[in-house]
Formats: structure tokens, C-alpha cells, sequence
């Protein structure tokens, strides 16, 4: 059949490819061993799945998506409510009876307000929208759009100016209740102006930093103290528990080990990745259950004003569950920010300082793992977490790893053998050395003008062992950290380790 259709840019406006397209739906139905339903061809579905054709034509727009999750989301909430008072965790995720909810009502009580607000029509005569999905649509728009605040309500003010009989929240604060009422909550964690430690645990109490004597807050004299700095850490073991409250989330979840096809000759997952089943060969009890979860970590810093006249950098810190298909788990639905480190300054090796309640938390999630409860097999089991890589560009590699990506050995994995050259002129380091890994006889090798003047006769260097970075970081002294220190001149035998990063202290 004629297939131009395929090529029209303008696809919205275009009778010519609806027409085209009825008449390829109409022949791949007539050509279908079921009369009822074709497979669907869209992203979601992937083509294994069947659709009735009628599905999609009398969907001209995408509420449905917002209206019939609502349920299925009740669903899960209930399932929560329930779950917590069999496992006696509260809503973030730990064990401390006297823990304050996130909202000022119980659990209970919350699941009933979503319950009636979900029955509840929007106004009076609508038979589309409830409360509770309208609210939840708004939202999401105010997301994906990138909404402030001021736009969101001025839209709810719109909104109840043209529709008065409407149930609509006050403010956005009045619409966020939804957002703590499913947990979805943070801990503000007051940090030193100067990045030098942070005040949480035995420093909670502390008024001023003890390395820099830098004061803790703002103005002393306010009737509020406001603090000069502060990092918004969201628990990380609630999140993980609620990914196995939805059926669907706790199915894919296991997908890695019960739904990838093992193929030796192809990666199409980081789990047919050498690390990996290093891993899993290392540690075969964390192996053995799939609802483990694998953790990667990315973060890098961005100026939030989109002004690069202000300079002004703060870094999030995310964290992505590759347990889920390849096709889910790069997608910001499963991103789970856990830090938002402010500025103004660039955090450098200080992010140490701010990534101590994370790792705190990933090794009791190593060791001692948390009760959770299943939806897709309905049972209770014990979740262990482990932390497998971090992504990242190479100038937050430097503030990860504590390996210096500047200067003569700039390389982290040629390490000492690095093969840079100064250019007097230039002023800079240049690292030309890359031909060391083709093969011997590669034409390139003995291109002298194209390169650097000289034939290439190294061999690419020795990997390095675990046990020869250990050693390597033996030499390396406890580090002060803090804006307010002054910098350290490394010695010759500490290479271009800046510090032992905090991902050392992790017990895998």
C-alpha cells in the first residue's frame, strides 16, 4: 500500500493522513486473527498487546488518563494505610512510634477524605471530573509546565470566577495537601554557611559551627530565626516502599531477573553489564530476591534563574531504580530526588558534607534492610537497597569520586600512567595519548603529522584493582571541609586524590 502518509509533517491538520491511516487500521483488522483486536502499535504498549480499534477513536482528547487512575491510586493508598499499621512504620518510612505525621490528621482519615473527594463531583451537574481528579490534573499540568506558584493560583482564581458552583481548593498550599497526604514529604537540615558540616544528629542543638564559628542563623534577634542555609533531604525508604504498594510498579520491579531475556552477545540492560553479575556473584543473598533494589545515583549543579548574570549553583540528588525495564527506568516518573543542595557557591568536594544522611541511610538499607509489603504477591518481605554507580559529567566526577580530573594525571582510569603534555603557549594540559588502545598494527598509529609528531608504541594500561585504589587512598589524610578552610597542598605520593569520598564508607 501506499505508505507517503508517513512522511506529512503536519499530521494534526491533515485529512489526507487520517484517511491513511483508517485505511491501514481497516487492513491490518481485515489481516488480524482476531476480528476484535489489533496489536497496538503505540509507545506503551510496545506491540505485544492487543487493542480494540474502538479504543482510541472516541478519545479525541487525554482526560481519561487522569480519571481512571484515580481509583487504582485509592487503591494503593488504602493498601498503605493498612500495610503501616501492620508493620508499624509511619509515613517516613521509620520505626519511632512518637514520629509526627506529615499531616495533621491521621492515615485513616486521610484515605477517607480521599475517598470522598473522589466521589464528589466537581460541581453539581459534572459527570467528568471528580475533586479529587481535578485537582490531581491541575497538578500535573503545574508540573509538566513549570508553573510557579503566583500562575497556579491565579489560575484557581480564574477557575472559580468562571465556574462558581466548582470545588476547587483555595491556594496551592490548600492543593498540596493531597501531595502530604500520600507521604510525599521532606526534612529541612540546616547546614554551616560555609559548607563545613551540617547540623543534624548530635549537632542538631548547635547554634554555631564548631570549625568555622560561623553562626547557624540569619538574625538572632527575629522572633523567628531563620536559618543561613538549607538542604531539603527526602527519605529514601518510604519511596521505595511505596514503589511496591501498585501492583504494577512492585511487577516491574521485578523485571531484571524475572522478565529480561539473559543474551550473552547483547546488552540492552545494565543488568547483562559485567559489574552487575559481578555484583550479584559477590553477593549472592542480595542476588537471590529480585525486589532488591539497584540504585544509581546522578547529580550535577544548574543556576535554578535561568540568568547566568546572577551565578548561582545548586545541585539535586537523584536517585533511579534499575530494576525496572529499560524502558521505564530513565523515565523522570521514577527519578527520586533525595537532595536539593542550595548554593550560591559551587559545593566542590563539600558535597561530602551534604550526602551524609543519604549514605547513612543506604548502609541501613544494605545492613538491616526495612519491612515492606508486596502488592503484586501480597506478602511482607524485607528490602535491601545498594547504591551501584553514580552518573555524572567529569567535573561532578571529581567532586564524587575525590579523584582530581585537572592537571597532569587527570585521567581516573590511567591513573598514574596518564599520558598528558604541557603546552608552553597554550598555558593548559592536553591529553593525546588515545591511540594507545587500538591494536598494534592500526594504521593510526603511525600517523606522526595527524597526532603529536610521533609514532604511537605504548599499550593501553593495566586496569586497576580495587585493593591498588585502597592502597592508594591509604596515603591520603582526613580532609577538613568547609569554604572557610584553607586549601591543601597535596604531596607527591597522594597522586590527584583530593579526599576518600563518603561512597568508601558504603560496605559493598
Amino acid at each position: 500500500m501506499d505508505k507517503s502518509w508517513m512522511h506529512i509533517e503536519d499530521r494534526l491538520r491533515s485529512h489526507e493522513y487520517a484517511e491513511d491511516i483508517n485505511q491501514f487500521l481497516s487492513m491490518a483488522q481485515s489481516n488480524a486473527p482476531s476480528s476484535d483486536s489489533i496489536r497496538c502499535p503505540c509507545q506503551d504498549c510496545h506491540d505485544p498487546f492487543h487493542a480494540n480499534r474502538s479504543d482510541d477513536e472516541d478519545d479525541g482528547d487525554d482526560t481519561r488518563e487522569y480519571i481512571d487512575d484515580v481509583d487504582e491510586m485509592l487503591d494503593d493508598i488504602r493498601v498503605g494505610s493498612f500495610v503501616d499499621d501492620i508493620i508499624g512504620l509511619n509515613a517516613s518510612g521509620s520505626d519511632d512510634d512518637n514520629a509526627q505525621p506529615n499531616v495533621g490528621t491521621s492515615r485513616h482519615h486521610t484515605f477517607e477524605q480521599y475517598v470522598e473527594d473522589a466521589r464528589r463531583p466537581l460541581y453539581p451537574s459534572c459527570t467528568t471530573y471528580s475533586k479529587l481528579s481535578f485537582i490531581v490534573k491541575l497538578l500535573h499540568i503545574k508540573t509538566i509546565g513549570g508553573w510557579n506558584v503566583k500562575s497556579f493560583n491565579m489560575v484557581l482564581k480564574l477557575l472559580k470566577s468562571a465556574f462558581p458552583s466548582a470545588i476547587l481548593p483555595e491556594d496551592y498550599n490548600d492543593a498540596r495537601q493531597l501531595e502530604r497526604g500520600l507521604g510525599f514529604s521532606y526534612t529541612k537540615i540546616h547546614a554551616c554557611p560555609n559548607d563545613c558540616m551540617l547540623f543534624w544528629k548530635d549537632d542538631e542543638d548547635k547554634d554555631e559551627c564548631p570549625k568555622c564559628n560561623a553562626s547557624r542563623w540569619i538574625s538572632m534577634t527575629s522572633k523567628h530565626r531563620v536559618p543561613q542555609k538549607v538542604m531539603r533531604y527526602f527519605p529514601l525508604k518510604p519511596r521505595l516502599q511505596r514503589l511496591y504498594l501498585s501492583k504494577k510498579a512492585a511487577e516491574a520491579m521485578r523485571w531484571h531477573k524475572e522478565g529480561r531475556i539473559d543474551d550473552l552477545n547483547c546488552m540492552r540492560h545494565p543488568a547483562d553489564s559485567k559489574v552487575w553479575k559481578d555484583f550479584d556473584s559477590q553477593h549472592d543473598w542480595f542476588a537471590k530476591d529480585s525486589r532488591n533494589v539497584r540504585l544509581g545515583l546522578a547529580s550535577d549543579g544548574f543556576n535554578p534563574f535561568n540568568n547566568m548574570s546572577k551565578p548561582y549553583s545548586i545541585w539535586p540528588v537523584i536517585l533511579l531504580p534499575y530494576n525496572l525495564p529499560p524502558w521505564s527506568c530513565m523515565k523522570d516518573t521514577y527519578f527520586m530526588l533525595t537532595c536539593l543542595i542550595p548554593g550560591p557557591k559551587s559545593l566542590g568536594n563539600d558535597i561530602d558534607v551534604f550526602l551524609r544522611p543519604l549514605v547513612d541511610e543506604l548502609k541501613e538499607l544494605w545492613e538491616v534492610g526495612i519491612e515492606t509489603y508486596d502488592a503484586f504477591s501480597c506478602d511482607v518481605f524485607r528490602l535491601n537497597a545498594s547504591l551501584l554507580w553514580t552518573i555524572n559529567d567529569f567535573p561532578a566526577y571529581a567532586n564524587l569520586s575525590g579523584w582530581s580530573t585537572k592537571g597532569k594525571l587527570a585521567c581516573p582510569v590511567c591513573n598514574v600512567d596518564t599520558d598528558s603534555m604541557w603546552l608552553a603557549f597554550g598555558r593548559k594540559h592536553c591529553y593525546i595519548g588515545h591511540r594507545r588502545w587500538l591494536d598494534l598494527d592500526h594504521p593510526w598509529r603511525k600517523k606522526k603529522r595527524a597526532f603529536n609528531g610521533a609514532n604511537e608504541v605504548q599499550i593501553q594500561p593495566a586496569k586497576l584493582s580495587a585493593q591498588a585504589i585502597f592502597e592508594s587512598l591509604s596515603v591520603v589524610p582526613n580532609v577538613q571541609f568547609g569554604k572557610s578552610s584553607r586549601k591543601r597542598k597535596r604531596a607527591p605520593q597522594e597522586l590527584n586524590w583530593t579526599k576518600k569520598s563518603i561512597f568508601f564508607d558504603l560496605p559493598y
